[in-house]
Protein backbone atom coordinates (compact mmCIF):
# COMPACT_ATOMS: atom_id res chain seq x y z
CA UNK A 1 0.00 0.00 0.00
CA UNK A 2 0.89 3.54 -0.67
CA UNK A 3 1.95 6.36 1.97
CA UNK A 4 -0.46 8.17 3.81
CA UNK A 5 -0.70 11.00 4.37
CA UNK A 6 -1.19 11.56 8.10
CA UNK A 7 -3.12 15.07 9.49
CA UNK A 8 -4.16 16.53 12.27
CA UNK A 9 -7.76 15.95 13.54
CA UNK A 10 -10.26 17.79 12.57
CA UNK A 11 -10.66 21.25 14.78
CA UNK A 12 -13.87 21.07 16.69
CA UNK A 13 -16.56 21.95 14.57
CA UNK A 14 -15.15 21.45 11.36
CA UNK A 15 -16.98 19.62 9.05
CA UNK A 16 -16.44 16.14 7.88
CA UNK A 17 -14.98 15.48 4.60
CA UNK A 18 -16.80 15.35 1.53
CA UNK A 19 -15.72 12.35 -0.82
CA UNK A 20 -16.51 12.38 -4.80
CA UNK A 21 -17.49 8.64 -5.35
CA UNK A 22 -16.39 7.09 -8.45
CA UNK A 23 -18.05 3.63 -9.49
CA UNK A 24 -15.67 1.42 -12.35
CA UNK A 25 -17.12 -1.62 -14.16
CA UNK A 26 -14.06 -4.25 -14.42
CA UNK A 27 -15.62 -6.47 -17.47
CA UNK A 28 -12.40 -9.06 -17.24
CA UNK A 29 -12.34 -12.00 -19.53
CA UNK A 30 -9.57 -14.58 -20.59
CA UNK A 31 -6.62 -11.76 -19.54
CA UNK A 32 -8.27 -9.25 -21.11
CA UNK A 33 -10.05 -6.00 -19.95
CA UNK A 34 -12.85 -3.46 -21.56
CA UNK A 35 -11.75 0.10 -21.93
CA UNK A 36 -13.13 2.83 -23.74
CA UNK A 37 -11.55 5.65 -25.32
CA UNK A 38 -12.69 8.88 -23.80
CA UNK A 39 -14.51 11.49 -26.37
CA UNK A 40 -15.64 15.21 -25.64
CA UNK A 41 -14.91 14.68 -21.89
CA UNK A 42 -13.36 17.25 -19.81
CA UNK A 43 -11.43 14.56 -17.78
CA UNK A 44 -9.05 12.56 -19.68
CA UNK A 45 -10.44 13.54 -22.85
CA UNK A 46 -8.63 11.04 -25.55
CA UNK A 47 -7.35 8.53 -22.92
CA UNK A 48 -8.76 5.03 -22.49
CA UNK A 49 -10.68 4.13 -19.28
CA UNK A 50 -12.99 1.63 -17.71
CA UNK A 51 -16.40 2.42 -18.12
CA UNK A 52 -17.26 4.73 -14.88
CA UNK A 53 -19.11 7.50 -13.74
CA UNK A 54 -20.14 9.09 -10.47
CA UNK A 55 -22.53 8.05 -7.47
CA UNK A 56 -25.70 10.80 -7.82
CA UNK A 57 -27.67 12.25 -4.65
CA UNK A 58 -29.69 9.77 -3.09
CA UNK A 59 -28.31 6.73 -5.04
CA UNK A 60 -26.34 3.61 -3.60
CA UNK A 61 -22.84 2.95 -5.04
CA UNK A 62 -24.46 -0.42 -6.46
CA UNK A 63 -27.07 1.65 -7.71
CA UNK A 64 -24.50 4.02 -9.66
CA UNK A 65 -22.47 1.36 -10.98
CA UNK A 66 -26.07 -0.55 -12.52
CA UNK A 67 -27.13 2.66 -13.78
CA UNK A 68 -23.56 3.83 -15.50
CA UNK A 69 -23.46 -0.13 -17.06
CA UNK A 70 -26.59 0.38 -18.46
CA UNK A 71 -26.24 4.40 -19.66
CA UNK A 72 -22.89 3.56 -21.10
CA UNK A 73 -22.50 -0.33 -22.67
CA UNK A 74 -26.39 -1.09 -22.78
CA UNK A 75 -26.35 -3.78 -20.39
CA UNK A 76 -28.51 -4.82 -16.74
CA UNK A 77 -26.63 -5.46 -14.27
CA UNK A 78 -28.59 -6.55 -10.48
CA UNK A 79 -26.70 -4.88 -7.51
CA UNK A 80 -26.50 -8.22 -5.65
CA UNK A 81 -24.43 -9.51 -8.55
CA UNK A 82 -21.59 -6.79 -8.24
CA UNK A 83 -18.58 -7.68 -6.55
CA UNK A 84 -16.02 -5.05 -4.98
CA UNK A 85 -12.30 -5.80 -6.46
CA UNK A 86 -10.80 -2.71 -4.74
CA UNK A 87 -11.39 0.46 -3.31
CA UNK A 88 -9.01 3.78 -4.60
CA UNK A 89 -8.53 6.78 -2.13
CA UNK A 90 -6.97 8.71 -4.89
CA UNK A 91 -6.34 12.58 -3.99
CA UNK A 92 -6.99 14.26 -7.63
CA UNK A 93 -4.37 16.16 -8.90
CA UNK A 94 -6.42 18.41 -11.26
CA UNK A 95 -8.47 19.70 -8.71
CA UNK A 96 -6.97 18.88 -5.24
CA UNK A 97 -10.65 16.94 -4.33
CA UNK A 98 -10.31 13.59 -2.16
CA UNK A 99 -12.33 10.74 -4.15
CA UNK A 100 -13.19 7.15 -3.73
CA UNK A 101 -13.00 5.04 -6.88
CA UNK A 102 -14.54 1.82 -6.38
CA UNK A 103 -14.12 -1.06 -8.66
CA UNK A 104 -17.20 -3.49 -9.23
CA UNK A 105 -17.08 -6.40 -11.46
CA UNK A 106 -20.09 -7.73 -12.55
CA UNK A 107 -20.93 -11.80 -11.81
CA UNK A 108 -23.74 -11.78 -14.32
CA UNK A 109 -25.18 -9.40 -17.08
CA UNK A 110 -27.64 -8.99 -19.25
CA UNK A 111 -27.58 -7.61 -23.13
CA UNK A 112 -25.06 -7.54 -25.32
CA UNK A 113 -22.30 -4.74 -24.15
CA UNK A 114 -22.46 -1.87 -26.82
CA UNK A 115 -20.46 1.66 -26.69
CA UNK A 116 -24.23 3.53 -25.84
CA UNK A 117 -23.01 7.00 -25.52
CA UNK A 118 -20.33 7.11 -28.91
CA UNK A 119 -20.64 11.29 -28.61
CA UNK A 120 -18.41 10.59 -24.73
CA UNK A 121 -16.71 7.33 -25.95
CA UNK A 122 -14.92 7.15 -29.48
CA UNK A 123 -14.41 3.50 -28.95
CA UNK A 124 -14.73 0.35 -26.70
CA UNK A 125 -11.96 -2.35 -26.99
CA UNK A 126 -10.66 -5.40 -24.80
CA UNK A 127 -6.69 -4.78 -23.86
CA UNK A 128 -4.55 -7.26 -22.27
CA UNK A 129 -4.28 -6.96 -18.66
CA UNK A 130 -0.23 -7.29 -18.66
CA UNK A 131 -0.04 -4.85 -21.66
CA UNK A 132 -2.47 -1.64 -21.63
CA UNK A 133 -2.15 1.52 -23.58
CA UNK A 134 -0.04 4.51 -22.51
CA UNK A 135 -2.40 6.70 -22.75
CA UNK A 136 -4.59 4.67 -19.89
CA UNK A 137 -5.60 6.89 -17.46
CA UNK A 138 -3.14 6.58 -14.57
CA UNK A 139 -5.07 5.72 -11.75
CA UNK A 140 -7.49 2.94 -13.87
CA UNK A 141 -3.91 1.26 -14.26
CA UNK A 142 -3.16 1.40 -10.59
CA UNK A 143 -6.37 -0.17 -9.67
CA UNK A 144 -5.80 -2.86 -12.25
CA UNK A 145 -2.55 -3.57 -11.04
CA UNK A 146 -3.52 -3.57 -7.65
CA UNK A 147 -6.86 -5.82 -8.67
CA UNK A 148 -4.27 -8.51 -10.31
CA UNK A 149 -2.31 -8.76 -7.54
CA UNK A 150 -5.12 -9.11 -5.11
CA UNK A 151 -4.98 -6.08 -3.73
CA UNK A 152 -8.26 -4.46 -2.22
CA UNK A 153 -7.07 -1.02 -1.27
CA UNK A 154 -4.67 1.65 -2.22
CA UNK A 155 -3.75 5.09 -2.66
CA UNK A 156 -2.74 7.17 -5.23
CA UNK A 157 -1.82 11.21 -4.92
CA UNK A 158 -1.05 11.43 -1.71
CA UNK A 159 2.65 12.45 -0.24
CA UNK A 160 4.56 10.67 2.11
Amino acid sequence: MNPRVHAEPPAAGEDPLTLVVGVHLVLADAGTVLLGRRRNTSFANGMWHLPAGHMQTRETVTGAMCREAEEELGIRIAEEDLVLLHTLHHLDPDDGRSRLQLFFRPLRHTGRIRNEEPHKCEELRRWPLHALPADTVPYTAHALAEIGRGSTLSTVGWTA
